[in-house]
């Protein structure tokens, strides 16, 4: 029977801890089974509703002891590392489940922000796996470990292989290990991000500060060796040796150094679907918080775009992958923090659609200039569904009405879920 295997500071006070005989009632957002007790909920990670463990509790929280009586939606890990690494919190749930848990985060949040909307089916979108995946690197004794960290806990677990790789990056965890060898004088942790590309392995270190000369030199003569198409350290290029492309609808990009990507080609493609089949008929459309274009693009083969992003390397990107495809409507961009600039009713009014992408704290700012705006439709792109839920609102306050909402999921057995939620503007009151 698979168990979970204790984690290291999961119960904080031994002497206090109890182990008791429990059954699960739910799932919660992380993934956890939540037994309902009389104290209060109780947090158990890797149990699954409806089934009867025995674990250590400690407050509201329970480590994993014992399975006594599985759940039929229990399956095997595809991961020997499973539990043990924190990168995964649901390789041991059945299909239905764990579509059920993740599309039910999105209903949840809605829910709770007092919004009522359709919530289509989770879109499974991992594709061939994960393009981009950051590595920790950090001196243990005599040698330089290579890995994620655990699950609950700052530990780090030494990785060779991750199965939610895409197959483009099958080398990258001895990559990233022969390049924090080499920066190996750095006293402190190193993040090496590697993402697959058209060209090759495109690599961006953080944590070691600015490079001297002859470490440069050191690092270029290994990008060569490792046939790297390019080389950064916290986003400042050492090494291009081949533009690291992506292909984003039409287009060719380069993505700046350690700028932003989708996680997977596969979520990339049903995000941008989702928004080319919500596009209404029109000739401008502003796409905000626009990174490198993989919105932009895909829109411009049937509008005119404006794409504002606060990242000026993503705006140049973006603007040359532009100049380089044919057959698109014009592309405009502009390097604007959307946060304490919002575009303005004046300057909104003018589109027929706004599209926005704005990272995990939602957008807040510009959604209240959209809702006292003109505009009819805006197609919001979300990867939380808590600050979704918290614009949506504001946005049906300000007269739209949440048309529909489609949980998309591209971090495969991870707890996180993005969407796309499409607005039309309706009368208000």
């Amino acid at each position: 029977m698979p168990v979970a295997k204790p984690q290291a500071g999961e119960v904080s006070s031994p002497k206090l801890a109890m182990n008791e005989v429990l059954t699960v009632d739910r799932l919660g957002q992380k993934g956890d089974g939540i037994v309902q007790a009389a104290s209060g909920s109780i947090f158990i990670p890797y149990a699954l509703p409806g089934e009867t463990v025995r674990a250590v509790v400690d407050g509201e929280r329970g480590q994993l002891v014992e399975i006594i009586t599985p759940s039929e939606s229990r399956i095997a890990a595809i991961c020997p590392l499973f539990t043990r690494c924190g990168g995964c919190a649901a390789q041991h749930m059945a299909p239905g489940l764990y579509r059920e848990w993740k599309r039910q985060q999105v209903v949840t949040a809605l829910g709770r922000a007092g919004i009522e909307a359709p919530v289509a089916d989770l879109v499974d979108a991992h594709g061939t796996g994960r393009r981009r995946v950051t590595f920790h690197a950090r001196r243990q004794g005599e040698a330089m470990v290579v890995g994620f960290m655990a699950a609950r806990s700052h530990d780090l677990i030494s990785v060779e292989a991750c199965p939610v790789l895409a197959p483009g990056l099958d080398r990258a965890p001895a990559v990233a290990l022969m390049l924090a060898n080499r920066m190996g004088g750095a006293s402190k942790p190193l993040d090496i991000q590697v993402t697959a590309s058209e060209a090759g392995l495109d690599v961006d270190m953080r944590g070691h500060g600015p490079l001297g000369d002859k470490l440069r030199l050191a690092l270029t003569q290994l990008a060569e060796r490792l046939d790297l198409a390019r080389l950064s350290n916290r986003g400042e290029i050492v090494v291009e040796r081949r533009p690291p492309l992506q292909r984003m609808g039409r287009a060719l990009v380069a993505p700046a150094a350690g700028g932003f990507l989708q996680a997977t080609a596969a979520g990339e493609e049903a995000l941008a679907g989702l928004v080319m089949a919500a596009l209404p008929k029109g000739k401008r459309a502003a796409d905000l918080f626009a990174g490198c274009g993989p919105f932009s693009f895909r829109i411009a083969e049937r509008m005119q775009v404006l794409a504002i992003e606060s990242d000026k390397a993503a705006m140049l990107a973006l603007a040359k992958g532009a100049g380089a495809t044919q057959g698109l409507k014009p592309i405009a961009t502009e390097t604007r923090d959307l946060f304490r600039r919002p575009l303005l009713e004046h300057e909104l009014n003018g589109f027929d659609v706004v599209v926005l992408d704005p990272p995990r704290a939602g957008a807040e700012a510009q959604v209240k200039r959209l809702a006292v705006s003109k505009v009819k439709d805006v197609i919001y792109v979300s990867c939380d569904a808590a600050s979704f839920a918290r614009d949506a609102a504001t946005l049906v306050a300000g007269g739209y009405a949440l048309e529909a909402v489609t949980p998309v999921d591209q971090f495969r057995y991870s707890a996180h879920v993005e969407l796309v939620g499409v607005f039309r503007r309706g009368k208000k009151g």
